[in-house]
């Protein structure tokens, strides 16, 4: 079954162009859609260096609000409280916990949460010591990315984590 790129419609008048129409290399999750006003060979503006500048308060640059250092471990904690699921090899990595799966591979990173997951599947190779993880949305797109395990008694390992992430995070309808 080949993948489905995308319907030949073309947009209304009027209607903004977004997407893989507008930007052949947008792919959903992975990267953000293009601004139609915005030029490819335009630098972005880069935003000011330091908050406390661009407020032109006198506060030191390494005072942090205690509100914001108050928020990082409870973030960290709230993600240790259940089952996570991590593999990486050298180029890919995969984790898949409470806001969701994340994979990346050299440079490039997508993130899928909860909701915008339809389906994940596991497979283990026949010959060899590549354990793949495919994640499925629910508009019909697939992305496989492959982890090289050291040992091929790493995929029960990884299998049952990831069995276990699955189990309490995602909710089938």
């Amino acid at each position: 079954m080949e993948q489905r790129i995308g319907s030949n419609s073309q947009p209304l008048k009027g209607e903004p162009v977004t997407g893989a129409g507008f930007d052949p290399a947008f792919i959903p999750g992975l990267t953000g859609p293009a601004t139609q006003g915005e030029a490819e060979d335009a630098e972005p503006t880069a935003p000011a260096a330091d908050p406390a500048e661009a407020e032109g308060s006198s506060a030191p640059a390494d005072a942090v609000p205690e509100a914001e250092s108050e928020e990082e471990p409870s973030q960290e904690e709230s993600a240790e409280d259940g089952p996570v699921f991590e593999a990486a090899d050298r180029r890919a990595r995969i984790v898949a916990d409470r806001r969701g799966v994340r994979l990346g591979l050299d440079a490039e990173e997508c993130e899928f949460s909860w909701p915008e997951i339809a389906a994940v599947e596991t497979e283990t190779a026949r010959f060899g010591k590549r354990f793949t993880v495919t994640v499925h949305t629910p508009d019909r797109r697939w992305y496989p990315i492959e982890i090289e395990a050291d040992s091929r008694a790493r995929f029960a390992e990884w299998d049952a984590s990831m069995d276990a992430v699955l189990d309490a995070y995602f909710e089938s309808e």
